[in-house]
């Protein structure tokens, strides 16, 4: 008899640790039918991730650390791939050959990223290569590789859990900048709270890379638009467009689109 495929258990850790990240608690109840696993399997994983350090073990579930919280981007697992994919996809989509491209760091701009790495055709006819501008680490190293593409890396201070790059000298470098698109990446939107994310120095940086940005493109899995965060990117009114998926509440759809900004379900 075979034993649990390791592959199976990876997927469901990164899983797990994509929840806690989000919630900042699991319990196994949550987790059994989040994953459709077993509660006992549940509780094997939630004691792994205790012993690794990776959460903290509490009766009935698991609380998040500031490792589980902040886990750095390669190591967590994007759950719900298929929406994701198609976020990414659709606003790849709106990308004309040889445009000035602004990204930020997080899961779903790097699957964008890739999109648009895969698609030499945005080069132009005339030679002119499609611009990313980035100050994520993990962007930038993949774009390099990339042939039809000109790669710009903001420079700062690097963190860890993330790789995006913040503070004064990232700052400085965007005065010298203009994207035609900035493809931005957020933990919450909201008409009220406009774009937001957890952490001060990212949402300043990215708030930068806002300001110098022709159209402005949101992308959020469908609990972003009902959700709020640490920081404030921008108001909703600096924002031209919002990809998400078909699971969005229609509510928050509807406000955002009173808004003003053109919301497009994939």
């Amino acid at each position: 008899m075979s034993g649990p495929n390791p592959s199976d258990r990876s997927l469901r850790w990164s899983q797990l640790l994509e929840l806690l990240a989000e919630n900042g608690r699991l319990t196994v109840e949550d987790a059994t039918q989040r994953l459709g696993v077993s509660a006992a399997t549940v509780r094997r994983d939630f004691t792994s991730l205790a012993d690794q350090q990776l959460a903290t073990r509490t009766h009935g579930g698991i609380v998040a650390t500031s490792v589980a919280y902040d886990l750095p981007t390669r190591y967590r697992q994007v759950v719900g791939k298929d929406a994701k994919q198609r976020i990414a996809d659709a606003a790849a989509n709106r990308i004309a050959a040889g445009a000035v491209v602004g990204i930020n760091g997080g899961t779903t701009t790097t699957a964008i990223a890739r999109v648009l790495g895969g698609r030499p055709q945005l080069a132009q006819s005339g030679g002119e290569p499609l611009t990313i501008v980035t100050n994520a680490l993990n962007i930038a190293a993949e774009m390099v590789l990339r042939p039809h593409i000109r790669t710009i890396c903001i420079g700062g201070v690097a963190r860890r859990e993330s790789y995006e790059l913040h503070g004064p000298f990232a700052a400085r470098f965007l005065e010298d900048i203009r994207m035609d698109v900035l493809i931005l990446g957020v933990n919450a939107v909201t008409a009220d709270g406009g774009a937001q994310c957890r952490h001060l120095g990212e949402a300043g940086i990215s708030a930068e890379m806002v300001k110098r940005s022709e159209t402005v493109l949101v992308v959020a899995g469908a609990e972003k638009l009902t959700s709020s965060a640490l920081a404030r990117i921008c108001p909703i009114t600096d924002v031209a467009v919002i990809v998400t998926d078909t699971a969005a509440d229609p509510e928050s759809v509807a406000a955002l689109r009173d808004a003003g900004v053109e919301v497009d379900l994939v």
